[in-house]
């Protein structure tokens, strides 16, 4: 097919009926308002509808909740559909794991030929031909080679670093960049890197739905300008504004130290960040360039690596972050029901605080809480705490939030997951620190006279011995924050009521 060609089926394709999997993910939920937008009619498939509750499109898209271990429940989905996105791909390790993403993306491609799919479109990653992969790399490929060898058409792009808002491996270069004027660092720094900006890799997905006729091959996608790692970091200073930053390439590999140095430095927990480290111990650079035969590049062309980091910065700035990378998280059981706490024992610190506030200038602090505003209590002590979760492999408080203001079910904030939210009345976190049992934080607002009734529980429910001494340990430190936490947020609240009365930004 020519490049002529290719505009021409791009730019006047017939809508399709297409089956996203990943939509709670980074790239899945940016995808499909893009799908969307450009005609397709979208199913999503879920485990935990509650998950896309708050995402602007969630009345028009199908929601079939299911998962993707469940083949009979996956081809009733697949019934009717022309493309399928297959857009899930878990950073999780340990035994059986390279086995598992196998076996399921095998009973993805056997029910999507049983329901006639046209097309399988994967997102792989980008990597060389002919040397040892680590494991979630050769995973990906692994994955991409099911749905090649299936009787289903299959679209496998592979790409390299994904520079977006919230991306994991853009969150992985700023925070060192920032953290780190001087970086000493393995010799995989100067391993070679072409990455690519979000919206291509989305351009990309989306045009793979128009395209016409047999297609069963991997493509190489990336921005055509190859860097080191150690450049794409000081590239990112320079755009950022930041002095020039010194990164020594040391002989020695260490791929699991370096992940636990990028777990301690950055957002990245422990868990991934020794994948992405390990996936960069060699070079990423496309090995053809064949997309462009099928797919014209965007108008004005692929995106250079520096634009990519300024409209991240910028998104970030503005506070228009779609996705983040920390939005796939692991489901979890939800707060059992108050009424004898589901037979758990559970530990409960709950505090209540009147004010003359308006109810809705209180939500506000509330659904604002976390990331750069804060928690309304002793800094120090919440960061000492996010220190030792990290040190431990856990979130930390280095996640902040993807939207300064607003929040959704499924996001995070912090070392928290927004488990639950009645805006106006109620938000339940779940924590994701590392701990001997399971906590969760509710916060929540009332009319209460002319004024308000703030309410505040932490809850925490043991897990053995180590889960009640646990408990002991942090009840003085409870004592300090929790009353602080619910008279500053009321505080906080009257002075935002006061600045509105003023007429004046706080």
């Amino acid at each position: 097919m020519t490049d002529m060609n290719a505009q021409a089926t791009h730019k006047h394709a017939t809508p399709k009926s297409v089956l996203v999997t990943g939509a709670t993910g980074y790239i899945g939920g940016r995808l499909v308002p893009r799908l969307l937008e450009a005609g397709h009619q979208v199913k999503v498939l879920v485990r935990s509808p509650d998950k896309i509750a708050g995402v602007p499109w969630r009345d028009k898209v199908e929601v079939v909740e299911s998962s993707l271990d469940d083949g009979d429940a996956l081809r009733e989905a697949l019934s009717g559909v022309d493309v399928f996105y297959y857009l899930v791909h878990s950073m999780a390790a340990g035994a059986g794991f390279e086995a598992k993403e196998k076996a399921m993306a095998a009973t993805a491609a056997e029910a999507a030929a049983a329901a006639g799919v046209g097309r399988i479109v994967y997102l792989g990653g980008l990597h060389p031909q002919d040397v040892k992969l680590s494991t979630h790399m050769r995973s990906r490929e692994a994955v991409g080679k099911v749905f090649l060898d299936s009787p289903v058409d299959a679209i496998v792009f592979q790409a390299g670093v994904v520079i977006g808002s919230g991306s994991a491996s853009f969150e992985m270069i700023r925070h060192l960049s920032e953290t780190l004027p001087l970086m000493p660092a393995p010799s995989w720094v100067r391993n070679r890197i072409e990455a690519i900006a979000v919206r291509d890799v989305l351009y990309y997905l989306v045009s793979a739905a128009s395209l016409e006729g047999p297609i069963n091959r991997t493509f190489d996608i990336g921005c055509r300008q190859v860097l080191t790692y150690a450049g794409m970091m000081k590239e990112y200073a320079a755009e950022a504004g930041l002095p020039y930053r010194v990164v020594l390439a040391l002989p020695v590999p260490a791929p699991k130290l370096a992940g636990m140095w990028v777990a301690l430095t950055t957002p990245i927990p422990l868990s991934m960040a020794v994948p992405l480290v390990q996936s960069l111990q060699h070079d990423a650079v496309s090995n053809e360039h064949d997309i462009d035969q099928y797919i014209p590049q965007p108008d004005g062309g692929l995106t250079p690596y520096r634009t990519a980091v300024a409209l991240a910065l910028g998104k970030e700035r503005d506070g228009q972050v779609e996705t983040t990378w920390a939005s796939a998280g692991a489901d979890s059981d939800p707060l059992p029901s108050d009424p004898e706490w589901a037979g758990h024992k559970v530990y409960i610190d709950e505090r209540t605080f009147h004010g003359d506030v308006d109810p809705a200038h209180v939500w506000t602090i509330i659904e604002g809480i976390g990331g750069r505003n804060g928690w309304y209590s002793l800094p120090l002590a919440w960061q000492v705490r996010g220190w030792l979760d990290k040190l431990t492999g856990g979130a930390g408080l280095l996640r902040g939030r993807r939207h300064p203001h607003t929040l959704a079910a499924g996001e995070v904030v912090d070392w928290w997951r927004v488990e639950r939210i009645e805006r106006g009345k109620l938000l339940r976190l779940r924590a994701e620190m590392r701990a001997p049992g399971r906590a969760w934080l509710e916060l929540s607002v009332e009319p209460d006279g002319g004024g308000s009734r703030y309410r505040q529980r932490a809850i925490f429910f043991p897990k053995g011995l180590s889960g009640r001494l646990y408990w002991l340990a942090v009840l003085p430190f409870h004592s300090l924050i929790f009353p602080a936490m619910a008279r500053n947020i009321t505080a906080a609240a009257q002075k935002l009521a006061d600045a509105d009365r003023a007429g004046v930004t706080p």
